[in-house]
């Protein structure tokens, strides 16, 4: 059974954001890809089983399942290709809690067709202003987590967010975002997801699901460059559908490694 830990949304090594890759020889149980999962100690580690034209993707926390995970299938399509797999030209194609996903390559970029996350504005919860100590501009839910606008990216890269209360908000994690002060992105974006064990995540492809219908209301525009402004830092390019959102970025091997079954 081969593993590779791959750094997704990034051209570089050591940065982006990394994600186990288990491409599976045979079944396997939730708890033992739970304890897997647990073992890899990475933010999500990808289980891959080969399912009729595709592949069956399931992803795991080293504390949860997920419902939905970006940057472990960049990682994972970004393998295939480059085990051969799947042929240069081939669409890869993943059967998965949140519907098929789908991922083609257009050179040295991944171009993911996810499902769109939209938000709802709701109130926000005091534990987000108390977590995050701010007002926030906006704040807005989907069926997965929270986004909060704030006022600036120098408002967003200050903060320094208590754990402890944002543990409490009920949902997987809390996107918080600004417009860019640079020329270079549309907007920028952090996301702490201390419930399910992912104090900040490094590049989050799935809140991108959210983030890309919020910019398009805010901005009349549908296509964007974004960064995620973690310590590692991700890059993005998204266009956004009518119903499905297309998420491209890069990826590089760190290594692989085999186990037994």
């Amino acid at each position: 059974m081969k593993i590779f830990q791959v750094d997704a949304f990034t051209d570089k090594i050591f940065s982006g954001n990394p994600a186990g890759v288990c491409l599976l020889t045979s079944p396997k149980d939730e708890v033992w890809m739970q304890n897997m999962a647990m073992e890899i100690n990475l933010s999500e580690t990808a289980f891959l089983q080969e399912y009729k034209e595709g592949f069956k993707l399931r992803w795991f926390t080293p504390q949860n399942e997920v419902d939905l995970c970006g940057h472990a299938t960049l990682a994972s399509a970004h393998i295939l290709w480059q085990i051969g797999m799947l042929k240069q030209d081939s669409e890869a194609r993943f059967y998965t809690k949140s519907g098929k996903l789908t991922a083609k390559k257009n050179q040295e970029w991944i171009e993911l067709n996810f499902p769109i996350e939209e938000d709802v504005e709701i109130r926000a919860p005091k534990e987000i202003k108390e977590g995050l100590n701010l007002i926030p501009n906006y704040v807005g839910k989907n069926r997965m987590d929270y986004i909060v606008e704030v006022e600036s990216e120098e408002v967003l890269k200050n903060i320094n967010p208590d754990l402890e209360l944002l543990k409490k908000v009920k949902t997987r994690g809390i996107i918080v975002t600004s417009v860019s002060s640079s020329d270079e992105y549309d907007f920028v974006s952090r996301f702490f997801a201390p419930r399910i064990g992912i104090n900040e995540d490094p590049v989050t492809g799935s809140a991108h699901c959210c983030l890309g219908p919020f910019w398009k209301r805010k901005l009349n525009k549908n296509v964007f460059k974004a960064y995620q402004a973690s310590q590692r830092g991700g890059i993005l390019k998204i266009r956004v559908g009518d119903d499905r959102i297309y998420l491209s970025g890069q990826a590089k091997t760190v290594f692989c490694g085999e186990m037994s079954d």
